[in-house]
């Protein structure tokens, strides 16, 4: 089976959105590169690969790590990306895919 061509949308996406590509879209809200309405539903790879490259260089400005973001950042992943593991949860996400190889 051929893989799409294009993405299906954070709100389409396995696991509730918690995917690689669900994580760089919930990245790009809390940075503001993308309004938090834009899912990237029919986005082809390019635009996801752009899109983390703009991600990635707004994390390396903070050395990657959410302590080091400014509290109003702080504020604002915390919400976005807590309100996304407890739909996740709600939708049967339970994480343990994230952490299978770490015993």
């Amino acid at each position: 089976m051929a893989k799409p061509d294009k993405y299906v949308g954070i709100n389409n996406d396995v696991n509730g959105g918690m995917t690689t590509i669900g994580k760089i879209i919930r990245d790009a809200w809390v940075f503001n590169l993308l309004p938090e309405t834009e899912t990237c539903e029919g986005w082809n790879l390019g635009g996801i690969d752009a899109l983390l490259q703009k991600v990635n260089a707004e994390w390396d400005k903070y050395g990657c790590l959410v302590s080091h973001l400014p509290d109003e950042l702080r504020q604002r992943h915390e919400k976005i990306h807590g309100e996304a593991i407890a739909r996740a949860k709600e939708a049967g996400w339970t994480g343990e895919v994230e952490t299978d190889d770490e015993d």
